[in-house]
């Protein structure tokens, strides 16, 4: 009994200073150069010739737009290029710059040699969206003072600045603001490879130890997106931390990973659901998104950015111009779990 007791309180002890010597999980990941930044090498090796110019010319980086899925990286990035052109940045996103007058403030308050980024900027109201147009290509604002036939127009001269937007929705950014930006990238979902190094080097960064073989097996389950492997890491932290586990194993993985419902293929309850509503109440297709987000009780944007790029990129489904069709590999994928 006492040796039992004794036990207890030895792996209390364990798990305790096992918590302690984690870092707390919400410590910020992001790299900070492009050697730390895996999994887009194309671009990361073009935006360090980009910016070694624009340094070596002494003048500002050219304004740039980075689009692709959610969780990629566009942040990220344009926290490296501030770091590599050694100047300060401004994060703002679309939907919070709601006025000219908000957009004119921000640009009006900005300092030499700044780098203004703005998520989500395909969101930006028109009338805001104008505003950039002088003063991306002329570094001016152009402010229009009263009304009626006394109105009139005052120029006002900005400092340097690049302008680096992000957009999950390159479509829906006007063409004269698109064209305006120099520099354009895509960003595609990571190999399992990449993942992988970004997963081991989270684990450093949070004090854990993470076998090579579990980190490639938690790689294959991320949908192909970094923001994803980092959440599930930390999920996958706190199982191991419970079971009090010091280094995180394959047997932790399918475990934890079980119990949060993602499958061997990165997906979730949401995306099986969707595959078999195909299914089932469709026959495999053609079937139109407002159908699907109707059955699942889901906005349809939501369906659309989240959801359904990762399954059409693994071929799960397929777009076409009369709807959605089930195909045979999504049909496969789904009849494991009916």
């Amino acid at each position: 009994m006492e040796t039992s007791v004794h036990a207890n309180l030895e792996n209390t002890l364990t798990m305790q200073e096992l918590a302690k010597e984690i870092i707390e999980p919400h410590i910020n990941l992001r790299p900070k150069s492009f050697e730390d930044y895996p999994g887009q090498e194309r671009i990361c090796e073009n935006l360090k010739i980009y910016t070694k110019a624009a340094k070596m010319r002494g003048k500002m980086l050219d304004h740039c737009l980075f689009h692709g899925p959610p969780g990629l990286g566009k942040t990220t990035l344009a926290g490296i290029i501030a770091e590599n052109m050694e100047c300060q940045i401004k994060i703002t996103s679309g939907p919070v710059i709601e006025r000219a007058a908000d957009l004119m403030g921000i640009l009006a308050s900005l300092e030499s040699k700044t780098i203004l980024f703005i998520d989500e900027i395909h969101r930006l109201p028109a009338n805001v969206e104008e505003i950039l147009y002088s003063a991306m290509e002329d570094m001016r604002l152009d402010i229009l003072i009263g009304q009626g036939p006394t109105a009139r127009t005052v120029k006002f001269d900005l400092p340097p600045f690049c302008l680096i937007g992000a957009t999950t929705r390159a479509g829906s950014i006007s063409a004269p603001l698109r064209d305006r930006f120099g520099i354009q990238e895509h960003l595609d979902y990571y190999s399992d490879e990449s993942l992988c190094k970004i997963i081991m080097r989270s684990a450093r960064i949070m004090n854990t130890i993470i076998e090579e073989n579990a980190a490639q097996c938690l790689a294959k389950r991320c949908r192909g997106t970094p923001r994803i492997a980092n959440q599930l890491l930390r999920r996958v932290l706190d199982f191991a931390l419970v079971a009090n586990k010091a280094t995180i194993d394959v047997e932790i993985i399918d475990r934890a990973l079980e119990r949060l419902g993602v499958d061997c293929e990165g997906l979730s309850h949401m995306d099986r659901d969707f595959l078999r509503i195909m299914h089932e109440r469709y026959n495999g297709g053609p079937v139109g998104l407002e159908a699907i987000s109707s059955a699942l009780n889901e906005e349809k944007s939501t369906l659309e950015d989240v959801y359904e790029p990762y399954l059409v990129y693994r071929g799960f489904i397929l777009r076409t111009a009369r709807g959605r069709l089930l195909s045979p590999t999504g049909k496969e994928h789904l009849l494991k779990f009916i």
